[in-house]
């Protein structure tokens, strides 16, 4: 793509959407609801596949939502079916992949380069595997909401895949600890997040104990030097980011109470191996006195504590409107109507936190369907490049390219370390860095040339051969139906034909939602 175009597409984006004001011919109201499809495509899930917009606008807006909202009753194609249970890593007990895990890293630690192979071979494999039933899912299934809950649960309860431990418990803690939970209840997410070993290892309450130290204990030991003593850090994360939210008036002596009530919460790591064991209570560890902790007494009754902690948090008020205003910023505007917001806490309440009931107030709200929310928010990298695919028909047979295409887009899967997430506003992804790179892909998408390397074997390492076959811009205005403006149609039908596909995913238009 020359650079003409490039600078031509960025100060488009910069632009953002004020280009739809520009629109002709149609009346607003004729507009808009043409577009309400598209609307609920590109938020309750990843954008539009070939002749979706039509199926959507014949079945109804409110009878999708409702199939979404029930994935359990909607049949997985057999073609992706057949290409998750083939990998091994997603269909195994967490143990066992943890177990060939430890094994490859102690042996390559005796310095013997057979094994340092083998450890990076063990971990490319965990890692490529994950990843290709993730992106696999979420391109193909016709669960779309059910894909979207994911991603959005797992940045919620994040863990970093690149902390040692943590990289084969990845697929366990998504397949056991968030997916099952997606759309049910909070509490129950709650309690499988707090007792799955990636995030016990993660934020390591799986070293809190009562006391500083000092002894053999190596139940749950995978690293030389051991801390010990009282760890806050998932009692923090838990108030701050999982449940109550930063400003709902808890104490540090709140956080230091309740790092107290989850002593003892962690792992035995030869019961993990052996037993696939994801969570132990080891008494011996916990701190058995009594505990005075956001208002009222707690008893000292061993894990019974956490659990009621836990009981109490989910049920919190400041939890609702937390979780409330977080789906809301998700899936309406970076700053969603106070009047939602409030309304989705209300429903999260009364229902004693049922995800389902609290998704179905939001979609069927009029703030979720009010034309000011079309196109207002601006995609993260994730969400860019998995619509881009999804537009554009590719069978993805190798996933590395889409991984390298995230990390270079500051968004590696699995890879932020922070336990707060990835931002899903436009401040966080808006910049001219980041907008040069997404054009790059999408040059490199439209040319065909990436496209080749989707579809060699995942194992191979050889250039495509052969010449690539560009992808056809009128395919993708067709799939995306309303997405591009009239304005963005007419300069992109403008330029040369072998620009104009890697236009239509660079524009501003395709790059919100």
């Amino acid at each position: 793509m020359n650079k003409q175009v490039v600078n031509r597409q960025r100060r488009m984006l910069c632009l953002g959407t004020a280009t739809a004001a520009l629109v002709p011919s149609v009346s607003l109201a004729e507009r808009f609801s043409d577009r309400q499809p598209l609307h609920v495509l590109n938020r309750l899930g990843y954008g539009p596949v070939q002749g979706q917009i039509e199926s959507v606008l014949k079945m109804g807006i409110a009878q999708y939502v409702d199939q979404q909202l029930q994935p359990e009753r909607i049949a997985l194609p057999a073609q992706l079916a057949s290409r998750l249970n083939a990998l091994e890593v997603i269909q195994l007990p967490a143990g066992r992949v943890a177990a060939e895990y430890i094994a490859a890293r102690e042996a390559a630690q005796g310095g013997d380069d057979a094994a340092r192979v083998r450890l990076k071979e063990v971990t490319e494999r965990i890692n490529r595997q994950t990843a290709e039933a993730r992106l696999l899912r979420a391109i193909c299934s016709p669960c779309q909401l059910e894909e979207v809950m994911v991603d959005f649960w797992f940045n919620h309860f994040n863990v970093f895949a690149g902390k040692n431990l943590v990289r084969p418990l990845i697929a366990s803690y998504e397949r056991d600890a968030i997916r099952p939970y997606a759309m049910g209840s909070f509490r129950d997410l709650l309690g499988a997040t707090a007792r799955h070993p990636a995030m016990l290892f993660y934020l390591d309450n799986w070293l809190s104990t009562r006391e500083a130290q000092e002894g053999n204990d190596t139940s749950a030991k995978v690293q030389p030097k051991r801390r010990t003593g009282l760890n806050e850090n998932y009692a923090r994360e838990l108030m701050e980011l999982h449940t109550l939210g930063v400003d709902s008036g808890y104490s540090q002596k709140d956080v230091t109470e309740l790092a107290r009530i989850l002593t003892g919460w962690t792992f035995d790591r030869r019961a993990l191996i052996q037993d696939n064991q994801l969570f132990r209570f080891d008494m011996g560890r916990h701190d058995q006195g009594d505990k005075q902790w956001m208002g009222q007494h707690i008893d000292s009754r061993g894990q019974a504590e956490g659990e009621q902690a836990l009981d109490f948090l989910a049920r919190h008020p400041a939890t609702a409107r937390h979780l409330s205003y977080q789906l809301a910023q998700y899936f309406v505007s970076d700053k969603p109507p106070e009047t939602l917001v409030k309304r989705m806490a209300q429903g999260y309440l009364q229902s004693d936190g049922n995800l389902r009931e609290v998704l179905r107030t939001l979609f069927l709200s009029d703030e979720f369907m009010h034309p000011s929310t079309f196109n207002a928010k601006f995609k993260t990298p994730y969400q860019y490049v998995i619509s881009s695919i999804r537009a554009a028909d590719i069978q993805v047979t190798n996933v590395r390219p889409l991984l390298n295409t995230l990390n270079q887009l500051g968004m590696p899967l699995y890879g932020c370390q922070t336990p707060d997430g990835y931002k899903n506003t436009q401040e966080a992804w808006l910049n001219a860095d980041a907008l040069t790179k997404r054009i790059a892909f999408a040059g490199n998408l439209a040319s065909g040339r990436l496209v080749q390397r989707m579809q060699q074997t995942p194992d191979s390492d050889n250039q495509p051969t052969g010449k690539p076959t560009p992808l056809d811009a009128q395919h993708l205005f067709d799939t995306l139906g309303p997405t591009s403006t009239a304005t963005t149609r007419e300069t992109i039908m403008a330029q040369a034909p072998a620009l104009r596909a890697s236009m239509v995913l660079g524009s501003p238009d395709f790059m919100q939602k």
